[in-house]
């Protein structure tokens, strides 16, 4: 299977559990790998045969700068939804990270797996 993928979307946001961190958006994160047969658009050199890399981006960052989620998990979760609604995306791979959110670590976040089976 193919990959397109988005590495580091910084966008901000509102995300976490503390009251100080509903305050103000915050920096997140976002890394996006799409699996897909990309065949067709190899051949073709026709976007409209491929997964459109900047329209999930838009609305990976569209979803995370209004979600106001409370956890990293929810929101990544929530942009596997978006790009599996994508027509020919058959599996996607999130990572939603809160850079500085822990002393001493760069970043902190999770990784989810999901797919249309």
């Amino acid at each position: 299977m193919d990959q397109v993928f988005i590495k580091d979307l910084l966008v901000r946001g509102i995300i976490g559990v503390n009251d100080w961190e509903r305050e103000k958006p915050q920096d997140i994160l976002i890394n996006i790998a799409i699996s897909a047969d990309l065949s067709a658009a190899g051949e073709s050199d026709d976007i409209s045969d491929s997964v459109n890399y900047k329209t999930i981006a838009k609305k990976a960052q569209a979803r995370a700068e209004t979600a106001k989620r409370l956890t990293v998990e929810a929101l990544a979760a929530d942009i596997a939804k978006i790009c599996l609604e994508v027509p020919g995306v058959q599996k996607v791979r999130v990572k939603v990270e809160k850079p500085n959110a822990v002393r001493f670590a760069r970043s902190v976040g999770v990784e989810v797996e999901r797919s249309r089976e």
